[in-house]
Parts: structure tokens; C-alpha cells; sequence
């Protein structure tokens, strides 16, 4: 016997994290349902569109959480990865994603976007897939985050990349090698050399 569409949305968001009005169609629940659990108490709004159950604590990055859920095929990347990884002191108020080099740039009311474009390759290489608040994100690791840095240091500034890669190491969260691959493929080896040899 099919449980009530009310029943199916509650068990939707534990499994899903956050919803999407957009998302109910494929399990048959109409969406005037969301506004019915948001009055019983049983989901909260949390953003523009975005719906996830009332007992989940407000997630640390739930911003990261909504960027991903809005923007799927994007990378979060740069002063997003450094905070997410805790690598250096960043902070950022914007939430730093990656597309396609041809892909049409997204707008998201209530989140601060800031879009960087990768090719085909840099959208793969050394990005990993995590889980927040029930979201699948899809974020640089610590060594591509840091060559990121260097190579996109006109953007964030060279005190930012130095400092990403000094504390990177003192974490030991990527390797010498490691750096020096990721550097390599994206062209900016030569920019980091002196500053991997100094570290040792």
C-alpha cells in the first residue's frame, strides 16, 4: 500500500537533505504538499525554493549545500575549498563555484556566487564528491585547491595562494608530488616551484 504523499515528501527530505519544489514531480507529489508540511511544522524553508526538515540543525555550509543542489554540474572550488578543507584563514562571504568554459553562467537569488570557468578536464581532475546535510557537493581537494590558488591568484591575490600552500603542508594534506603533478597540468609549476622548494 503507497504511504500519503505527506508521508513520501517527510521520508523525501531525511533521504534528500534539501528539496526542491521541482523534485517532487518524478515521485508523483504535488508541490502544493510543501507549503502543507512548512504549516504542520514537518519541513522549514531555508532559502529561496529550498525545503529540508524541521528538525535538521542548520547546517555550516549549508550555503555549499544550496549551491550545489542549484548550480549540480558545478565545482566548488578556490576560497570555498580553502574554507571547507580549513586550510589557511579565509573566510569568504561568497560562495566560490567552478562551470564549463561554455556554460551559460547561473544566477541564484539569495546566494552570493562567485563563477570561475574550468575546461573539460579541470571540472574531473582532482575534484571529490562529499556529503553535506544529505547534499551531494562536488569540491576540489586540498592539493588541486591550492594550485587553484596560484593559478587564479589575480583573482584572490598571491598572499592568499602562499598562504594556502604553506599551511597545506604544514597539515599534510597533500604531498610535495602531489602539488607538483597538479601544478604541472595546469601550467603553473613554475609559479610555485620556489615557494615547494622552500618548504622543503
Amino acid at each position: 500500500m503507497n504511504k500519503p504523499p505527506m508521508d513520501r515528501l517527510v521520508a523525501l527530505a531525511d533521504e534528500a537533505g534539501l528539496l526542491r519544489p521541482r523534485d517532487l514531480a518524478a515521485y508523483g507529489i504535488a508541490r502544493i504538499y510543501l507549503a502543507l508540511a512548512v504549516q504542520r511544522g514537518l519541513l522549514k524553508k531555508i532559502g529561496h525554493g529550498l525545503y529540508a526538515k524541521s528538525e535538521q540543525p542548520i547546517m555550516e555550509y549549508a550555503s555549499l549545500a544550496e549551491a550545489s543542489k542549484r548550480v549540480p554540474r558545478g565545482v566548488l572550488c578556490l576560497l570555498t575549498a580553502l574554507r571547507f578543507h580549513e586550510i589557511g584563514t579565509q573566510n569568504p562571504a561568497d560562495v566560490w563555484i567552478a562551470i564549463r568554459s561554455k556554460d551559460r553562467k547561473p544566477t541564484v537569488e539569495h546566494l552570493r556566487l562567485r563563477v570561475v570557468r574550468f575546461s573539460e578536464r579541470a571540472m574531473r581532475d582532482g575534484v571529490e564528491e562529499r556529503r553535506v546535510g544529505g547534499v551531494t557537493i562536488r569540491i576540489t581537494n586540498p592539493a588541486r585547491t591550492v594550485v587553484d590558488c596560484f593559478k587564479f591568484r589575480n583573482k584572490i591575490g598571491s598572499d592568499v595562494a602562499i598562504e594556502s600552500l604553506r599551511e597545506c603542508r604544514r597539515l599534510r594534506l597533500a604531498s610535495p608530488a602531489q602539488l607538483a603533478d597538479f601544478a604541472k597540468a595546469n601550467r603553473v609549476f613554475n609559479v610555485m616551484r620556489p615557494y615547494l622548494e622552500a618548504l622543503g
